[in-house]
């Protein structure tokens, strides 16, 4: 799908359908709805005024446009509310452009432009309607043979009349590289176990270091022994599969390219299928356990996104992967496990593995230089219990790193929420026969999980985003699909870009102080 942005007239614009934002309770009878309501001889102002519209998020109105008396190339209109003019962003203009690509997807548009009305850094405005509507074209029905959605569109224009053309075909290009990203990342998460093994996981991220250029390593389980991975390989024994640990590098070139001395690194549970292993979980809904690596497909997501984007700075991707499945070789409960930082683990539960493979993970970053480090898993039931499906929770030990995150996905419209991490926690998960226990009961299950990994993240900056609420949707939205979310996708490439633009704020005031 060709995606393009225009800073010309909406009614010049060639494409089959114009899709409009129309905020809450406006009027037809000034600025763009005005001339939109000439232009069509006064269908606007006859949707408004008989309340079809009244502009509140998500409502929609499509209407078909006369070949003649229109003042306006396409022959179909959309009007898409998106609530209080105030209230609308960057995030809600991701929205709605999503939700105007999916409505008029199903009505076999092939070429659509969108005028999103925000106001405001115009590239920013344009790149977040690019990404939203690429969002919002995936369905999960990759393996579905009947009642498949077979429609198409071909092409996005995105519109903000008077802004500089060039940059708008660069913000476009740019919100085309992250929503592709994001979807990348669902795809991978709706994978069966079947076709999504630990080592059809580091295909697919030697794929993308080869087509983005990215520089990749792959341990295979000879090499993790050799490095004392005593935690990651204990989840893999039960599995005929073997584990591996993925590692890639962005490295800048140029003038541009800043040093190495902060480097950060996102680290991504890759759990390819989760059965328990000898805790063996409830049959009901274990088909979902396909999508715990949904965190290591959001690390592959980030730096396939950042490998065409190439901000100025070094970032890592670890994702360790591998199957949790039981067998006469699986790991059993009360065993004990040396992690490559030579700390002992009892394993108290089998199911609780996610964080014996990040530990390890995290432990290996720090080896090759990560001084900050992102980790993100859908490590705990927990959280849905705690904070449902709207915010993913977030802990840590540098509190200006949190708050970083928090603001990074804010803009880009996702939410985190703080938990607290006090040194209390950790005395739950202190073992009577080994330095900790994987498991600090039922109370404050997802601060445990997080207090346990804190053990591995010693001595660096470090935050932890437990997306297992927030990673997988039940159900449908007008610019979403259900399944895989895609979650914290856009939230690390963006936070790449803060620190893109704060060191060069930095530079810059040096640059005059100098």
């Amino acid at each position: 799908m060709e995606i393009q942005g225009s800073a010309g007239r909406f009614a010049e614009l060639d494409a089959q359908a114009l899709a409009v934002a129309v905020f809450k309770d406006e009027k037809a009878d000034e600025g763009v709805l005005k001339e939109l309501d000439q232009a069509t001889g006064g269908v606007v102002r006859s949707v408004i005024e008989s309340e079809e519209l009244k502009g509140k998020e998500g409502e929609t109105v499509y209407v078909h446009l006369s070949s003649d008396g229109s003042g306006i190339k396409a022959r179909r209109l959309l009007l898409i509310g998106v609530g209080e003019r105030g209230e609308y962003n960057r995030a809600g203009v991701s929205q709605m452009a999503g939700t105007a690509a999916r409505f008029l997807r199903g009505k076999n548009v092939k070429s659509v432009a969108i005028v999103p009305r925000a106001e405001g850094d115009a590239e920013i405005i344009a790149a977040a309607a690019a990404e939203g509507s690429v969002i919002s074209l995936f369905d999960p029905d990759k393996y579905r043979t009947v009642e498949k959605e077979e429609r198409s569109i071909d092409r996005i224009t995105i519109s903000v009349e008077g802004a500089d053309e060039d940059a708008l075909k660069r913000s476009a290009e740019r919100g085309r590289i992250i929503g592709e990203a994001v979807n990348f990342t669902r795809d991978l998460a709706n994978e069966p176990g079947a076709y999504m093994t630990p080592t059809d996981m580091a295909e697919r991220a030697l794929d993308i270091a080869k087509e983005f250029g990215l520089s990749i390593d792959v341990l295979d389980e000879a090499r993790m022994e050799q490095e004392g991975m005593g935690a990651l390989l204990s989840v893999s024994r039960g599995s005929d599969q073997p584990a591996k640990l993925i590692v890639m590098r962005y490295t800048p070139t140029g003038e541009a390219a800043q040093q190495d001395g902060n480097l950060l690194a996102f680290v991504g549970k890759g759990i390819t299928f989760d059965s328990g292993g000898i805790s063996l979980k409830p049959g009901e809904n274990m088909e979902l356990m396909k999508y715990d690596m949904t965190g290591g497909a959001t690390v592959l997501g980030a730096m396939r996104a950042i490998a065409q984007l190439k901000p100025p700075i070094s970032v890592l991707g670890v994702v360790p992967s591998s199957e949790n499945l039981p067998s006469g070789k699986a790991t059993k409960p009360g065993d004990v496990v040396k992690a490559m930082s030579g700390k002992t683990i009892e394993i108290i539960n089998t199911d609780a593995e996610g964080r014996l493979i990040l530990a390890d993970a995290i432990a290996y970053a720090k080896k090759i230089g990560a001084k900050r480090i992102i980790d993100m898993a859908t490590l705990t039931g927990a959280v849905s219990i705690a904070l449902g499906d709207v915010n993913t929770a977030i802990l840590g030990t540098d509190q200006a790193l949190i708050d970083e995150v928090i603001a990074s996905g804010k803009e880009v419209g996702e939410k985190f929420w703080q938990l607290p991490l006090d040194k209390e926690y950790t005395k739950q998960i202190k073992s009577d026969i080994a330095d900790i226990k994987n498991v600090g009961g039922k109370k404050g299950g997802t601060i445990t999980a997080a207090a346990f990994l804190k053990e591995f993240a010693e001595d660096i900056s470090w935050a932890h985003l437990d997306i297992a609420g927030t990673a997988w949707a039940d159900d449908a939205k007008p610019y979403r699909s259900k399944g895989p979310t895609g979650i914290a996708v856009r939230t690390l490439i963006n936070f790449v870009d803060r620190e893109v633009r704060k060191a060069a704020s930095q530079n810059e005031g040096d640059e005059k102080q100098g």
